[in-house]
């Protein structure tokens, strides 16, 4: 009875270890298996990264931050200060009876009202308008004054057709 208990016990101490060793086996299969498909996913995030990155450069490309000799014109003088009052000017019109004057299209229905702006350099801005039911865009010649106020100049206006 001795000898079939040993035997037991041998044989279950000889499964428990077989199972353990299968366990961590496949344990370690399994991690390395997931730290390699995350590397790959790590990798992959980096390049989608150093795309977006490269593709928000690109678009930045024509701003006034981007734009050393725009930067190089205004001197000394502080580019924040100068965008901001830029900005305020252009919203400033959408107050005005009968629509923004920067837009050069009379009043059709509603007035038009800028939306939304883009300093391109130490000349230029772009805007976008619209009434509700029509919308466009237009250049604007812009000039910052002694005194710090900014006066606007329309140069090219569209404004598209509706389909």
């Amino acid at each position: 009875m001795k000898k079939n208990l040993f035997l037991y016990l041998f044989i279950f101490s000889l499964l428990i270890n077989v199972f353990t060793y299968m366990y961590f086996t496949n344990k370690d299969k399994f991690q390395t298996t997931n730290i390699e498909t995350l590397e790959g996913r790590v990798q992959a995030l980096k390049d989608s990264v150093t795309a977006n990155e490269d593709n928000l450069y690109k678009a930045n490309y024509f701003t006034l931050d981007q734009n050393e000799d725009a930067q190089l014109y205004f001197g000394d003088k502080d580019l924040q200060k100068i965008q901001i009052a830029i900005r305020d000017a252009i919203y400033a019109g959408n107050a005005k009876a009968g629509g923004n004057p920067l837009v050069n299209y009379p009043q059709i229905g509603s007035p038009f009202l800028v939306n939304n702006y883009r300093i391109l350099n130490n000349r230029w801005v772009i805007i976008d308008f619209s009434n509700g039911t029509l919308h466009g865009e237009s250049i604007i010649k812009y000039f910052v004054e002694e005194d710090g106020s900014i006066t606007f100049e329309p140069a090219e206006t569209l404004l598209h057709a509706n389909n």
